[in-house]
């Protein structure tokens, strides 16, 4: 694995979507500051400083894209809920792939595809996690409730080191997660949801859909229950 630092850059996964042939299976992009990071749903991703984490990992699983690749954020977002474990805190999932401590998000997660006519070039895997902050630059971040690790756990976090854990326990069920697919990790994933039971209400496209969240299928998607009926849903934002 190669990591490649940079001081300062628009997007990670800008700069590796843009030069996602010219580096390695598992390469890491990270930078201090991102003038540019991006969320789901186009959302822009606020810059909190030098001490937190803006990651991208570069993947070429293979030339064609399988389904499984599109739950490698619900695998990250596993992975980055055992690493803030470690840190003594008690992380959540909101599904699909935002990470959570204490009800306030504390990390977000893109990948983006990148393909040469129908042939897979390449994955940008990116990650951004609050580490360390002030509470009144918390407070100014648009859209959500947010926090980060120093807020939760009273003191400062050095980037390096969380980073370094991340990626170790990323790469070390990896390859078993490509071949076996979301199942693999279903149930780990699901220990870690929250809202689970309870009643939701979800922006769909340009709908919003209240109901139950009844489950996870095998595929990561949610199944809900309705006034009108049971819906599966593979994309959406749990407001």
């Amino acid at each position: 694995m190669q990591k490649i630092h940079l001081k300062e850059i628009n997007s990670t996964n800008t700069y590796a979507k843009e030069n996602i042939e010219k580096f390695a299976d598992k390469t890491v992009i990270y930078t201090d500051r991102q003038t540019a990071g991006r969320g789901r749903f186009t959302r822009t991703w606020v810059d909190l400083g030098c001490r937190n984490l803006y990651m991208t990992i570069i993947l070429h699983p293979g030339e064609k894209f399988l389904e499984t690749y599109s739950n490698l954020t619900q695998y990250l977002s596993l992975k980055t809920c055992q690493t803030l474990e470690e840190y003594g805190v008690s992380p959540q999932i909101r599904w699909p792939n935002d990470n959570l401590v204490n009800n306030k998000k504390i990390s977000g997660i893109l990948s983006e595809a990148v393909f040469r006519s129908n042939t897979l070039k390449g994955i940008a895997l990116g990650i951004g996690v609050n580490l360390n902050a002030k509470i009144e630059d918390v407070k100014a971040i648009p859209d959500r409730i947010a926090t980060s690790l120093n807020l939760e756990t009273g003191y400062e976090i050095e980037r390096d080191i969380f980073m370094d854990r991340l990626l170790e326990v990323f790469f070390e069920d990896y390859d078993n997660f490509l071949k076996e697919g979301f199942p693999y990790i279903k149930s780990e994933y699901t220990k870690y949801l929250t809202g689970l039971g309870k009643t939701i209400t979800i922006q769909h496209l340009k709908n919003q859909i209240t109901g139950t969240f009844d489950s996870v299928n095998d595929d990561g998607t949610i199944k809900i229950i309705t006034p009108k009926g049971e819906l599966n849903l593979s994309i959406g934002d749990i407001l």
